[in-house]
């Protein structure tokens, strides 16, 4: 970036969650002074016409944050920097549906600008298609000690672990697959879920709000004690969520304050920067939370890093669930031992599988390739067709006729369809079509020949649900 701005070039440093920010705003701000602003979608629309005036003035070199960082109007870009790249943050996932690494890799075409895609855990697409520079030693070297453990919640070997490394004054970092409570009540007598009355969903268990939510329409209502089905009492849970993980380490460490870190308790910009700057200050001691502790942060005391139920991920229904998977452990134990050395405890039923590419990622990435070669990305491409109507037989026929319109594209396999992974969302029912072609050209054919309001396209889909 310094020899950019020297050329009088100007840079964006792409970020793939808010929650980088306050720790990369000090980084870039002491090599670069004011000369940077942040941009992300917990700005003002004050503070948001302030910064924009400073671009539109020429005050500033860099413009640092998430993906909407990349459409500020900044001239003469010389340098455009997608940290994390493999992070599916990137992907927006509402019209319209784009990708920002992709955008970034265009723009800095269009622009004749350098582009550097960065991470640990490189995305299998981006690993294929672009030229590789690999930095094969740490800044500092350190030794990390990997244990495999069996299990789906805390144990007593887990809690003995966190309580030795507060004691010796060291910071740790618990990941959970799952956020808050986010588990859902089933009834051990005839087996249902409870769902919400709108989607076709289990509600969520928010023990700390004390309600049931709907991750997907925001309907909430009390805590159910009986099954809506047959009337069995009591309901119960399985997996453990954020808070409850929270509530066994403070209440089985005495003096331990854990850090509760994801989307449920970090809400505001405020929150993101008192809950880092208290960990920093070490007023706490553990950072829990869900896959926002993956991105990227750097924390000199973090000796201990405790992976929970990372099979809850490599058991999702996606073609890279592996590469999920490994990816996210290895993100997870990189917080750890940044400078002395540090225990990483992996809880998992698959260790023979994280095994094989704990110490080279590169290795499992040319191993998933011969995977995915002729049927997934990037060999192919994939489109989803996502058709929902308030109407069940509407959205069905909607569907059938769009298949049949589909068949008449030679080129472009119908992989399958019917009803989405997920049925119902706000009161409608969903059915999809997915799409695999070798060619972008015939494909993009094919989905303007079924285009109309009630059916949206996702191109590169990275959720399926």
């Amino acid at each position: 970036m310094i020899n950019k701005i020297r050329e009088g070039k100007r840079c964006i440093f792409l970020m793939p969650e808010i929650s980088l920010t306050p720790q990369m705003q000090k980084r870039l701000e002491r090599y670069f002074k004011k000369r940077v602003i942040m941009w992300h979608s917990k700005l003002t629309r004050k503070q948001k016409d302030k910064r924009l005036e400073a671009i539109y003035r020429g005050e500033v070199d860099i413009v640092a944050g998430a993906r909407s960082a990349l459409f500020t109007p900044l001239k003469d870009v010389g340098l455009i920097i997608v940290d994390e790249e493999h992070d599916d943050s990137y992907k927006s996932m509402m019209k319209p549906r784009y990708h920002a690494r992709d955008m970034a890799v265009y723009i800095g075409a269009k622009l004749k600008a350098q582009v550097v895609l960065a991470s640990a855990t490189p995305s299998l697409n981006s690993y294929y298609k672009y030229d590789i520079i690999r930095l094969k030693n740490a800044f500092i070297k350190t030794k990390k000690r990997y244990s495999f453990i069996e299990g789906t919640t805390l144990t007593n070997d887990i809690i003995k672990r966190l309580d030795d490394n507060f004691k010796r004054g060291e910071q740790s970092l618990v990941f959970v697959p799952t956020r808050g409570n986010f588990k859902y009540l089933y009834c051990q007598k005839c087996g249902k879920t409870h769902l919400c009355p709108y989607c076709s969903v289990g509600m969520a268990l928010h023990t700390y709000a004390r309600h049931l939510k709907c991750h997907y329409c925001n309907y909430t209502e009390a805590i159910r004690e009986s099954c809506s089905y047959c009337g069995h009492i009591p309901l119960t849970t399985q997996r453990i969520g954020t808070v409850e993980a929270r509530e066994i380490i403070e209440n089985s460490i005495e003096g331990i304050v854990v850090e509760q870190f994801d989307k449920d308790s970090i809400t505001t910009q405020s929150k993101l920067k008192n809950a880092l700057k208290r960990f920093e200050e070490k007023k706490s001691h553990i950072l829990l939370g869900t896959q926002m502790l993956s991105k990227g942060h750097d924390y000199a005391d973090i000796t201990l890093s405790v992976i929970l139920g990372i099979d809850y991920i490599l058991g999702l229904s996606d073609y890279r669930a592996r590469e999920k998977a490994m990816s996210m452990l290895i993100q997870i134990a990189g917080r750890s031992g940044r400078a002395k050395s540090a225990d990483v405890v992996i809880q998992t039923s698959n260790s023979d599988f994280f095994n094989l590419f704990l110490d080279d990622y590169e290795e499992f990435l040319k191993d998933e390739i011969e995977f995915m070669r002729d049927f997934y990305p990037p060999f192919v491409s994939l489109a989803k067709v996502l058709i929902s109507h308030k109407d069940d037989t509407k959205g069905a026929k909607i569907t059938l006729d769009s298949v049949e319109r589909l068949k008449e594209f030679k080129e472009v396999e119908i992989v399958g369809h019917g009803k989405a992974p997920i049925e119902k969302i706000a009161n409608k029912f969903r059915y999809q079509i997915l799409l695999r072609c070798r060619d972008r050209v015939p494909l993009l054919k094919a989905l303007h020949a079924v285009k109309s309001p009630l059916i949206e396209i996702d191109i590169d889909p990275v959720d399926f649900s």
